[in-house]
């Protein structure tokens, strides 16, 4: 989704917005963070272009911050939100040098830490869910022998 609100005189470089080393001049959300934005953040602005605009005056206040210092795949609103972002070369939006921005691509959203816990150590949740889910299958395959 493209800014609305900015009006560009005499600029010839698109719009784009910096988020560590990446410049985004594009927000794409997948069907699957569409999804888990209505089970586990918001229940009345759900359309793709209300999370866009949300996910754009984040990126332009500064707000949006990536979870680890060395992984650049997942990102906190306001030190809560927590989401999953992939980032591609954008095919049509280049800077004045001839260098490609970016696009964001929201994979999903993880949910609020202040609500959740357990997402305040994301790697320690996700070797739980490892292990808890190893374990059934271990379980399950124990019944059917």
């Amino acid at each position: 989704m493209k800014d609305k609100q900015t009006e560009r005189w005499n600029t010839y470089e698109p719009f784009h917005v910096e988020l560590g080393d990446k410049r985004i001049a594009d927000i794409i959300i997948t069907n699957h963070a569409r999804q888990r934005w209505t089970d586990r953040v918001e229940s009345e602005k759900t359309g793709y272009s209300d999370i866009a605009q949300f996910l754009w005056q984040c990126l332009k206040e500064g707000r949006i911050v990536s979870y680890y210092r060395n992984e650049q795949d997942v990102y906190t609103i306001d030190d809560d939100l927590v989401f999953v972002a992939e980032f591609a070369d954008s095919d049509k939006d280049v800077d004045l040098l001839g260098n490609p921005l970016h696009k964001m691509i929201v994979v999903t959203f993880l949910g609020r830490m202040s609500e959740t816990m357990e997402l305040r150590d994301l790697k320690t949740y996700y070797s739980w869910l490892r292990h808890s889910r190893r374990m059934t299958l271990i379980k399950n395959n124990r019944k059917r022998r």
